[in-house]
């Protein structure tokens, strides 16, 4: 049996009971880092063998790790904090083990996605996590415009040397919206700073910024709909006044000749 099993995000204390039995039952751990996995095991005393299994190995681990629920192992997946398959290693394998028809479950628990929304005052009955932005400045404008007319509530995670020009690109591409920025959730200095994209990306810039951060952007509301609208009718304006101009004026032609 597969187990996906999300661990703690800061606080040892958030760990399910259901998790700790799980991880007591395993014949195996896969984790993101088994360093991190074995202090975590210690914390509860819990002794079991450790594999790697992270975004460098994935399919190779993976293949191994299905070969153990082929023999009736039963292995438990963890990542580095969080929930496995977001944002995290975790997908390939719940899909191999369908594509092999090998059981698997998971055992449920904090995600930093969740909270920060929760958190951030912003509407949460509908909401479009996005993971990480690619690194590349033209590429991740991209990625952002992709949700640049939706209504619904926009969650990123970002890392702590990005922080900043992805606040940059959000605010190029979705205008100065309301947005929540958390950070070390549930551990002992954790925040969470709330106002409009300018004005987090300006209190932002006379600090350091440390650890993982979760961006929360409101979705498009009717006012930003309607200023696409007056900048689309301004633009169209000028196309048609620069198309008059030319029709009065003739072309080049005319007076060369």
């Amino acid at each position: 049996m597969l187990y996906l099993v999300a661990t703690p995000i800061g606080n040892l204390g958030d760990i399910s009971l259901r998790a700790l039995e799980t991880l007591r039952a395993a014949d195996i751990v896969a984790s993101e880092d088994t360093r991190k996995t074995g202090l975590l095991l210690a914390h509860y005393e819990i002794k079991k063998p450790l594999m790697s299994f992270h975004e460098h190995n994935e399919q190779r681990a993976g293949e191994r790790i299905l070969a153990l629920l082929a023999e009736g192992k039963t292995v438990a997946v963890v990542t580095d904090a969080g929930t496995p398959g977001i944002s995290d290693p975790g997908f390939t394998l719940a899909r191999g083990a369908i594509e092999q028809g090998l059981p698997f479950t998971m055992i449920p628990g904090p995600a930093a996605l969740i909270m920060a929304l929760a958190l951030s005052g912003l509407p949460t009955h509908a909401f479009t996590f996005r993971g990480f932005a690619p690194r590349k400045p033209g590429v991740r404008r991209r990625f952002l415009a992709i949700d640049r007319d939706s209504p619904h509530t926009l969650i990123f995670y970002e890392s702590p040397y990005r922080l900043q020009a992805f606040l940059a690109a959000a605010l190029e591409v979705y205008g100065d919206r309301r947005a929540a920025i958390a950070n070390d959730l549930t551990k002992l200095f954790e925040s969470v700073q709330r106002g409009s994209l300018s004005e987090l990306a300006g209190a932002l810039g006379a600090t350091k910024p440390r650890g993982e951060y979760v961006v929360v952007i409101e979705g498009a509301t009717r006012r930003d709909a309607l200023r696409d609208e007056l900048a689309e009718g301004e633009a169209d304006e000028a196309d048609e006044g620069d198309e008059r101009d030319e029709d009065a004026g003739g072309d080049d032609d005319d007076f060369a000749e």
